[in-house]
């Protein structure tokens, strides 16, 4: 774990579900930051003790980075899981094959085991706004106070640096991501905190999306 700046923690530890077939690295990042008030824990996984007795609740930058979020017991602030429809859209999947299924992705908080808020892209708690990545729940959190902003996979280094990630969506190009995600140059982004990689500059953010 180390301090990037006052009270902007970063940690990486191993993913439990990550293989050898697996196209991105064992180790994911995590980061606890205080937004005044309260001690944010994002996308977590394997919190240090010090960091989780301060938190207040949890952000995930997607719902498929829920990681630690159920064992933590905090409120669970999240974009909402993919549809059966979503993955028709997203991945170009046959209706017939999923029409009524239901994503596992925070299933225990859908169902209740839990404090959970749901939020689109826009402004979000903590005076946070949210801008939609590759799709509507996959994002790239600003936070003003600390001129940061952590972004999920649409925006990640999966071992050859920053870049736009696809993931398999047939529904966006690259360059729609791009498109998507330039007002981002226009704050004053200092640091830029992702999920998978290392905490990196506007230099490098600059460099994807110009």
């Amino acid at each position: 774990m180390r301090e990037l700046r006052p009270d902007v923690w970063h940690w990486q530890s191993p993913h439990p579900d990550w293989d050898e077939e697996q196209w991105w690295p064992e180790l994911v990042s995590s980061y606890g930051i205080d937004v005044g008030g309260d001690f944010l824990l994002f996308d977590p996984l394997s919190v240090p003790d010090e960091l989780r007795d301060r938190a207040t609740a949890v952000v995930l930058t997607a719902p498929y980075h829920e990681r630690d979020a159920h064992r933590l017991g905090l409120p669970v602030h999240t974009p909402p899981a993919d549809t059966w429809e979503d993955w028709v859209e997203k991945f170009g999947v046959d209706p017939d094959r999923v029409r009524g299924m239901e994503s596992e992705d925070l299933a225990w908080l859908r169902a209740g085991e839990g404090e959970g808020h749901f939020h689109a892209p826009g402004a979000w708690p903590f005076g946070m706004n949210a801008y939609a990545g590759r799709e509507d729940n996959d994002l790239v959190l600003w936070l003003p106070s600390i001129n940061a902003i952590v972004t999920g996979d649409s925006l990640a280094d999966f071992g050859d640096g920053l870049d736009i990630q696809l993931g398999g969506r047939t529904h966006v190009t690259r360059d729609d991501v791009v498109r998507q995600l330039r007002p981002l140059l226009d704050l004053p982004v200092e640091l830029v905190l992702p999920a998978h990689g290392e905490p990196t500059d506007r230099a490098a953010l600059e460099r994807v999306l110009s």
